[in-house]
């Protein structure tokens, strides 16, 4: 079905379209250009919430300012449809997120337009002033560089780092914040709470009333005099000590806040803020999902609800005959839950993905035992270490490719002093339509590295269920690494109210593989959830006359011996499997055994390939790069009828 852009976006095919309107057209424009992404998302899916909350503010940037001369940087890249759209990509944004299609992100390959690659949060501040500084060097005085921070992005660390370093420096730098109060799920943290009293208080009134009064009328899109700028200078200063704004104290001069659905406020405002010089912040108020009732009513749901009807909201799930597995994420909510309750000692924490990776149902029952921190990962790493050694067993749940932003944490506050911290990664393997940013394809490698760690991977439910148990017993004194991937897993009579009488825990033996199925010549060695692909590819090939043994791994750190001398006593011609890199991973770990121990084979590691994987569906993924049951088929067909084989 062709989805039609409204009269007046379509024929915006650049900014320099976009200013060639009158500046009261911009409201009509804004009301399509919110349309278009309704009418688009709901039939091909993707994000939805955050850009819906920022139309008013993408046309605006675009419209007042030389873009993409001017720098533009946007956090958390799922605001940026709109931006996508006005900026030459209207007719290919129903690719978005597709296989082969547009990012769901800004991507510098894409658009001279993207300045700044974008995926994770909380990079905007630093990557413009990092171009702001490099424009002062170069002489480009009157270059501009502005940096849209929002949906949570300010709760994390990094642009605190950043806000503090830009108060040193001259550069031109723009900091708009976009403030929703969401990330995906609700913003915590004392920030949100000091954000409410800006936008509340009678104080932070005051001083944006006299300061526009300073200026007369601000915004109205007058030109700064000297005297005018010198008024502001000391209105501002004046009303710091009364209110102790926390920007005006890292030296960044404050403005707001405003509507940040008022497009015509907000090109009045950009238009008097690019005549003042150095750092400064715009503080915006907006609604994510704006424009769209229901999408207003709950944010959590409407983040990224999949396809929907646009007239109802109902939003379109699969219909499925038999009952499905439950979801990875659900199994550890509940299991911890249950875990728990015999356990007092057990402790939950996340950074900001409470429903992503299910640790709202504790925070619902036990809130005193489960924390969201905020966009905040080397927090939640430290702060589940300072619980540790207090004698919590804490879980701490990260998405892998998260988790790659608390590595020192990892080594320097948990690792180096033993402390039996469990992080759970989720979204382990390739993740789908996010993209490269969201892969989690370097965690075994850079988690078996590090002295100290146990790093395991459940190929089920039932497995992710007695890791989760064998991680939380007292005979574990170390960190406890537990992967698994989004989604579904295999198991579909594993349901949440039979979890408990159909799957007991069990304790799994710390570095222990298990024999799947004995076979001939050729033996499988998988870790993980691709395991069921092996088994898949092996019920493939069993009418050839192919009968390949399968091991589950289970523990890349401490790597079953055991096993693996049985394995290589027996078999010549072996293949690894895992959902990780192949440089550093599971497969390395079994050559560097075989290679300590004198063993002769033909190896073939089967992983992620040492390359970017774009965004596709997970299916499209895996078979594009081979690992899916027809891949790990092939393989074996080729190893079966060769003698030798590439390394």
């Amino acid at each position: 079905m062709e989805i039609l852009p409204g009269q007046l976006l379509a024929k915006i095919d650049s900014p320099d379209d976009l200013k060639k309107l009158e500046k009261d057209q911009l409201q009509e424009l804004s009301t399509q250009l919110r349309q278009y992404i309704i009418d688009v998302v709901s039939v091909h899916g993707g994000h939805f919430g955050a850009s819906l909350g920022v139309v008013e503010l993408s046309v605006a940037l675009h419209y007042v300012f030389n873009t993409p001369d001017d720098q533009l940087v946007w956090d958390v890249g799922h605001q940026a449809y709109g931006h996508k759209i006005l900026t030459g990509r209207r007719d290919a944004f129903p690719t978005n997120r597709k296989y082969n299609g547009l990012s769901g992100f800004p991507k510098r390959s894409e658009s001279e337009y993207d300045t700044f690659g974008v995926g994770h949060s909380s990079t905007s501040i630093s990557a413009a002033l990092g171009m702001a500084m490099a424009s002062h060097y170069k002489g480009e005085k009157n270059r501009q560089h502005i940096a849209v921070i929002g949906d949570g992005a300010m709760t994390a660390g990094l642009p605190f780092e950043a806000m503090n370093h830009a108060g040193a420096e001259k550069s031109n730098l723009i900091i708009i914040l976009n403030d929703n109060n969401m990330s995906i799920d609700p913003n915590v943290g004392a920030l949100k709470e000091y954000l409410t009293d800006i936008t509340t208080s009678h104080t932070y009134n005051d001083l944006r009333d006299n300061v526009w009064k300073a200026l007369g009328k601000l915004p109205v899109g007058k030109k700064f005099s000297r005297d005018m700028a010198s008024k502001l200078e000391a209105s501002l200063k004046g009303m710091v000590s009364k209110s102790s704004n926390l920007f005006e104290a890292l030296n960044l001069r404050y403005f707001g806040p405003i509507d940040g659905h008022n497009v015509t406020k907000l090109v009045d405002t950009l238009n008097d803020l690019k005549d003042i010089a150095g750092p400064k912040i715009l503080h915006i108020k907006t609604v994510k999902g704006k424009g769209y009732e229901l999408a207003e009513k709950d944010q959590t749901l409407w983040h990224a609800p999949g396809l929907f009807d646009k007239v109802t909201g109902k939003i379109q799930k699969k219909v499925f005959e038999l009952p499905q597995p439950m979801k990875y994420q659900d199994i550890f909510g509940h299991s911890i839950i249950e875990l728990a309750e015999k356990n007092p000692k057990i402790m939950g924490i996340t950074p900001a993905m409470p429903s992503g990776c299910s640790l709202k149902y504790m925070m619902a029952k036990m809130p005193d035992r489960a924390f969201d921190v905020g966009i905040a990962e080397q927090h939640a790493v430290t702060v589940s270490a300072g619980m540790a050694t207090q004698g919590m067993r804490v879980f701490c749940n990260i998405y892998s490719s998260f988790m790659q932003r608390a590595y020192d944490m990892v080594i320097h506050d948990v690792a180096i002093q033993k402390l039996p911290v469990v992080f759970c990664l989720d979204r382990a393997g390739l993740v789908g339509e996010d993209g490269p940013t969201h892969h989690g394809c370097y965690d075994i490698a850079y988690m078996r590295c590090i002295p100290n760690l146990i790093v395991s991977a459940p190929m089920n439910e039932r497995e992710l269920r007695n890791l989760m148990y064998t991680a939380q017993l007292e005979t574990n004194q170390l960190p406890f690494v537990i992967r698994y991937p989004r989604g579904e897993g295999m198991n579909a009579d594993i349901q949440k109210d039979n979890m408990a009488t159909k799957y007991p825990f069990e304790e799994i033996r710390v570095g222990k593989g298990r024999t799947l199925k004995d076979g001939e010549e050729i033996a499988i060695l998988s870790f993980g959830h691709p395991g069921n692909f092996a088994a898949a590819a092996i019920r493939d090939v069993k009418a050839e006359g192919i009968d390949p043994a399968h091991y589950d791994m289970r523990f890349v750190k401490p790597i079953d011996e055991e096993m693996l001398h049985e394995v290589f006593g027996k078999f010549k011609k072996i293949i690894t499997i895992e959902d990780g890199t192949i440089v550093g991973g599971f497969g390395s770990a079994v050559l560097e055994f075989m290679n300590a121990n004198g063993y002769k084979a033909d190896v073939k590691i089967m992983g992620i390939p040492d390359r970017l994987v774009e965004h596709g569906t997970p299916k499209e993924l895996y078979n594009e790069i081979g690992l899916d049951a027809n891949g790990i088929a092939a393989e074996l067909r080729v190893m079966a009828g060769v003698k030798v084989l590439v390394k």
